[in-house]
């Protein structure tokens, strides 16, 4: 499980099991990482790892509380539905889909990512 720290609200993401969410986990066992999100087109917030993953892309149509890898090194929460060639990292799974709005607000946020203790 990856939490996301956003506006002092944890959100918890249950990763995937694919060779990009094992890369992003890789990553969190070295320690928090954080990353400047911005909203885009009202459907999601995306924000560079300035780093690039293996990626896994299948045409999908998102959901609210997906979380995506775009071009290999965004991250993508998405709120609202979008089709697109994208890998999945996982799925928020504490928030519904009004609740993850709320906490992700409008605007650019920061996120700071770690891994839960099971991990």
């Amino acid at each position: 499980m990856m939490n996301m720290e956003v506006n002092g609200t944890t959100i918890q993401v249950k990763l995937y099991e694919n060779s990009s969410a094992e890369a992003v986990k890789e990553l969190l066992k070295k320690g928090p990482f954080t990353i400047e999100m911005k909203d885009y087109a009202h459907m999601e917030k995306f924000g560079s790892f300035g780093m690039q993953f293996p990626t896994n892309d299948e045409t999908i149509t998102t959901e609210a509380g997906d979380v995506i890898l775009s071009e290999g090194n965004l991250l993508v929460i998405y709120y609202a539905p979008n089709t697109w060639n994208f890998t999945r990292l996982g799925k928020v799974q504490n928030l519904s889909e009004t609740e993850l709005k709320q906490v992700l607000g409008k605007g650019s946020i920061t996120a700071v990512l770690t891994l839960s203790d099971d991990e």
